[in-house]
């Protein structure tokens, strides 16, 4: 598994190439704030070669983050080949940032259709906080793209916030 570290400037350009190839775009909507995801802090892991994707960026995983007064918030967390660690090594890196600041929480979104992301998060400490009906129909009005089904046929509509204490780990 690559040894995750933390985003340089040199990053930059990769990492907003990953991130539209994986997301589509680098800029993320959270609370109808359009967020240069390519521009946060965070951590990135890069493979030697290029990914299973083709492309020679060479990242294998990245964590972008949004502080604020009492919490960071996970923008985005990618791990190119799921299930060999990487996502739960930027998450806890993620934490270490966190609780150096003095932060009590992370918090990260998904999507109602992302059962995936569900249970990972939850595996991983987060509980769920918050579900935001319509959040997603309502980012569609403002970008069409936006697919109206998502993953398993489920219709995309709502946005779910977990949260994850860091004063009690």
């Amino acid at each position: 598994m690559p040894i995750p570290r933390a985003i340089e400037a040199a990053d930059r350009h990769a990492i907003g190439r990953f991130l539209t190839r994986r997301w589509g775009t680098a800029t993320i909507m959270l609370d109808a704030r359009a967020i240069d995801a390519a521009a946060l802090p965070g951590f990135i892991a890069c493979a030697a070669g290029p990914d299973q994707s083709g492309d020679d960026d060479g990242i294998a995983g990245l964590a972008t983050l949004l502080d604020d007064d009492i919490q960071t918030e996970i923008v985005t967390l990618d791990a190119v080949s799921p299930g060999a660690g990487l996502g739960t090594a930027l998450i806890e890196l993620a934490a270490q940032r966190a609780r150096a600041l003095g932060l009590q929480r992370l918090l990260t979104r998904t999507t109602n259709d992302n059962l995936d992301a569900l249970r990972f998060y939850q595996r991983r400490g987060f509980r769920l906080y918050r579900l935001t009906p319509g959040a997603i129909d309502r980012e569609r009005e403002a970008d069409p793209a936006i697919a109206r089904i998502g993953r398993h046929g489920i219709p995309l509509r709502d946005e779910i916030t977990l949260i994850r204490p860091l004063d009690d780990e």
